[in-house]
């Protein structure tokens, strides 16, 4: 089922360039003020071909793709990017500290993986995506013709692929760089083609769930069917773009951390707090709880609650609710829904809450008009503490056998629903079609 193949990585030379100043965190995680950090970072930091500036003047013959690829190639004919000799599966590591204090460690695999339309049943999705981003990243691939970040998969087995992958020890990594947030990310090249064909032998009969990348990987579907269309000739098994770049983890790694991303509403024409705690009323059970708790206390009461079933917490300026035991009124919201969405915090939030109670549109929500997402919620309570919002909606993290049953249902849950920790590194290995 699941088609993996070693591939020569496109890497930087690290004779050349620090590998500090030239990798970053995935396109959609770079802010303006990031993106001017690595622009300062390095002349040959990869968000000039990933997230380049924009400038005025830009138009079909000169814009931010076209100096994505003339930088692509610079690099590459100047010996900055580097082809690796041998065809190689790449071992990767992340040791990082959870926002709890615990270090962890998480390990996978970068190689490529053939791309599978859904039907087929190899790959699966559990988020939406919009149109915009997957025509933004459609024109950047068409251009340089190359995948320089890395999609993750989810795959599930007892640890067995994992330790086929495993360093000896003492085995100094190819790539060892901390990021900006202290996470540690090393690679180790695997080239022995016994152990290559081992994993891609184990890897065949499993199904992949994509945790981060959804975006990324529509596009990687149009992007061959475009070529398909273009050689006339169909589906080609072993042209470049049938395939894509990913890092496979899994779904049993003891590092493999969700975290909840928070909700905060905003902005609202009118919004009274006694009218929220009445209607809500009718679909959770309310229990107004001390509106001065801090974050830590927040998590605690979310986590206890949880341990029954769907628990959110809601906080005001000055007053805080914890809602749980969903009431059958809420059913009304889910006619269409499977019980497996329906057991999902974030969707009882968002059908019951945010469309149900605060009146906000499906279409209102996709596009953030007035709400925004965080992961930190210590900020959501300071937001709505000093007036700069009109409530928050604090949760539990999705658990990762939810995520699954839910893609393996072929079901797909709201936007932003679960935040895989941490994010892979873009600019460890890049994938070239040429």
């Amino acid at each position: 089922m699941a088609d993996i193949l070693p591939f020569r990585a496109l890497r930087y030379d690290l004779q050349r360039v620090s590998a500090s100043q030239v990798v970053t965190q995935p396109y959609d995680k770079i802010t303006p003020a990031m993106q001017e950090g690595y622009y300062a970072a390095s002349t040959y930091n990869l968000v000039r071909i990933i997230l380049g500036r924009r400038e005025p003047g830009d138009n079909a013959g000169h814009n931010v793709y076209t100096r994505a690829a003339s930088f692509a190639r610079q690099w590459h004919n100047d010996g900055i990017l580097r082809q690796d000799s041998a065809p190689s599966i790449y071992t990767y590591s992340q040791t990082f500290a959870a926002p709890s204090g615990a270090t962890f460690e998480r390990r996978g695999f970068i190689a490529l993986g053939r791309v599978e339309d859904y039907s087929a049943k190899v790959v699966y999705r559990h988020e939406q995506t919009l149109s915009k981003p997957k025509a933004d990243r459609l024109d950047l691939l068409r251009t340089t013709r190359a995948h320089y970040e890395q999609l993750f998969l989810l795959y599930e087995d007892s640890g067995k692929i994992a330790s086929l992958l495993t360093p000896k020890p003492g085995t100094a990594p190819t790539i060892d760089v901390a990021d900006e947030y202290g996470v540690a990310h090393r690679v180790w090249q695997i080239s022995d083609a016994g152990a290559v064909a081992s994993v891609q032998a184990k890897m065949h009969d499993k199904k992949l769930v994509i945790a981060d990348g959804h975006h990324r990987y529509e596009t990687a579907l149009n992007f061959r069917n475009e070529c398909r269309a273009a050689a006339g000739t169909g589906p080609n098994p072993q042209a470049p773009y049938e395939f894509v770049m990913m890092t496979f983890v899994n779904m049993n790694d003891p590092g493999l951390l969700v975290l909840p991303t928070h909700r905060v509403v905003h902005s609202l024409e009118s919004f009274s707090v006694d009218e929220f705690q009445k209607s809500s009323s009718a679909f959770f059970e309310v229990a107004e709880v001390d509106p001065a708790l801090d974050a830590a206390r927040a998590n605690a009461l979310l986590h206890e609650r949880g341990r029954t079933g769907t628990a959110l917490l809601a906080v005001t300026a000055n007053r805080a609710f914890v809602l749980h035991s969903p009431k059958p009124a809420g059913a009304k919201f889910f006619t269409w829904l499977s019980a497996r969405q329906q057991a999902l915090d974030v969707v009882q939030l968002h059908k019951c809450l945010l469309e149900g109670v605060l009146k906000l549109s499906e279409e209102s929500i996709r596009n953030q008009q007035n709400l925004s997402y965080l992961r930190d919620a210590s900020e959501a309570l300071t937001q709505v503490r000093k007036g700069a919002a009109n409530i928050a909606f604090l949760m539990n993290a999705c658990p990762v056998s939810q995520v699954r049953d839910v893609a393996f249902a072929g079901e797909v849950m709201p936007q932003k629903s679960t935040d895989f920790y941490p994010k892979l590194l873009s600019g460890l290995t890049a994938y070239a079609l040429d």
